[in-house]
């Protein structure tokens, strides 16, 4: 491999499924690089496997039968002749066995070494390396908490209320709150019955609770020479059951000292951990301005996509870059920001019912276009929304100069977007954009606990919805008629009340 070569892979697998897989796959396209897509049995149909070059079955629906049986997909990069592996984010992204195992066999894995994964991916472990280098932690414990009379002790030093966390957490998952002593030891066994079924370790740790904190997290480059880059913070408070639903660059409270402050924080975080390739290191930021590290993750983001409008970088391309081997080939004098982005993240889930995955079809697709936009998604008309993988649907990123505009051109798109047939995130998406605090940039990790009402976006879009649908049918055109003439389309009044009847 050549570097600098814009083909440093002959052929690269992509070990995910949906919008993900998609995003990698279309970067490959422009470098010139032949692409691997696996799936799963209800995949078969699916857009990621229709762009690949070259598709493969890995299983049954179920993703502990397919995309997370590691020896599948190395079998199959190993019939298809791939050189590179690419793992997106979820399924098996930050499983460090999976990165040695694909080391092992010859083929690199597009992301960190596994030793700088495993060590991360442990939230003790990493605490533990980034307090040597003196980048601030939450007052908690450093240890696993096992016993009862330990752990009533070391609540009382950190104070309530606290939160009780998985050590191998990840997604949110793993994580209660504890409001009062009296809960603590209920708290304590829920949380280890958790982090055991989802992570097969029950080990947690305390830490407290902050009051109304941000969640701002910075993104890193890293290459295998030694440089590293940051490329500024996203503002992700806007989260519900501790998973993000909004994402945005920059934070509307962040100066630059801060993401200087913070970015070097997460540099020091990096090197202490030997990491390369793509990462986000996330913090917690107080109400007083003080920044605190939650995390590491060891991967490509969701929210990628607003750092790229605001650094114009292609982030798959610098990840793929990097695992040829190549130097970064700039450095942080070099990096600007330019304007703001917003994403909203579409999933199958109705939020007036507390955000209830939803199942289903997609019978039309309505997609927003104009001037910075993006829309990156798995859909078609006929796509099936099962109920075996995350609810993700598609990412709608928009960019504009600043955020007053970027607010405005997020509302204009999501008032073109139109997923027909599924229940989805868009009304609620369009209430936050429309929301006082929200534009005032008032944000914090509970902001939908606190400000959010179920139907509270319904009727905004419920007679846009109607219109859409009309127009949908209205140019389908002139249908044959039962003489096998060709009748007039009907009247858009007759359409809008036929979308209105199918609507209610």
């Amino acid at each position: 491999m050549q570097a600098g070569s814009p083909r440093s892979f002959r052929k690269i697998l992509v070990a995910n499924r949906g919008e993900i897989a998609v995003r990698v796959i279309r970067t490959c396209r422009e470098m010139g690089i032949p692409t691997v897509a696996v799936y799963s049995d209800v995949d078969r149909a699916a857009l990621h496997v229709r762009l690949a070059d070259e598709a493969y079955s890995i299983g049954p629906a179920p993703a502990d039968q397919s995309y997370l049986r590691g020896e599948a997909i190395l079998e199959v990069a190993e019939r298809s002749g791939a050189e590179a592996l690419h793992p997106g984010y979820g399924f098996l992204s930050e499983n460090a066995g999976f990165a040695r195992a694909c080391r092992d066999a010859g083929l690199a894995f597009i992301g960190p070494a596994p030793e700088a994964m495993a060590l991360l991916g442990d939230k003790l472990e990493a605490k533990r390396a980034v307090a040597r280098r003196g980048v601030p932690l939450v007052p908690g414990t450093d240890e696993p908490v096992e016993d009862e009379a330990q752990l009533r002790k070391d609540a009382a030093r950190i104070g309530y209320p606290l939160l009780i966390k998985a050590a191998a957490g990840g997604g949110g998952k793993g994580i209660h709150a504890v409001e009062r002593p009296e809960d603590l030891e209920a708290a304590l066994r829920l949380a280890q019955g958790e982090a055991q079924a989802a992570f097969g370790d029950r080990r947690v740790f305390l830490e407290r609770l902050l009051h109304h904190p941000r969640h701002v997290e910075v993104q890193l480059l890293a290459d295998q020479h030694g440089n590293y880059v940051h490329l500024g913070e996203r503002e992700c408070s806007v989260q519900r059951r501790h998973q993000k639903l909004i994402e945005e660059s920059p934070s509307p409270v962040v100066t630059a000292d801060l993401r200087q402050r913070m970015g070097e924080a997460a540099i020091l975080a990096a090197r202490e951990a030997g990491y390369t390739n793509a990462g986000t290191v996330e913090f917690l930021l107080d109400e007083a301005g003080q920044f605190y590290f939650l995390e590491v993750n060891t991967r490509l983001q969701v929210e990628h996509p607003v750092t790229e409008w605001v650094t114009g970088r292609d982030l798959v391309r610098d990840q793929i870059r990097i695992a040829a081997g190549e130097e970064l080939g700039f450095g942080q004098a070099d990096v600007t920001w330019r304007g703001a982005a917003i994403e909203c993240r579409i999933t199958a889930e109705d939020p007036d019912l507390n955000f209830l995955p939803f199942t289903g079809r997609v019978q039309e697709l309505v997609e927003p276009s104009g001037p910075g936009v993006r829309f990156d998604h798995m859909l078609y008309p006929g796509a099936e929304v099962t109920r075996y993988y995350d609810s993700l649907l598609g990412k709608l990123v928009v960019w504009a100069g600043d955020r007053a505009a970027v607010l405005r051109r997020m509302e204009r798109a999501l008032g073109e977007l139109h997923v027909i047939g599924l229940k989805t995130t868009i009304p609620f998406h369009a209430w936050a954009m429309s929301h006082p605090a929200f534009r005032a940039g008032e944000l914090h990790t509970s902001f939908i606990d606190e400000n959010w009402q179920p139907g509270a976006g319904s009727a905004d879009l419920s007679d846009v919805a109607a219109i859409a649908a009309a127009v949908l049918e209205f140019h389908r055109g002139a249908r044959p008629s039962r003489n096998g003439t060709q009748e007039d389309p009907p009247s858009r009044w007759k359409l809008a009340a036929r979308a209105r009847i199918h609507s209610s």
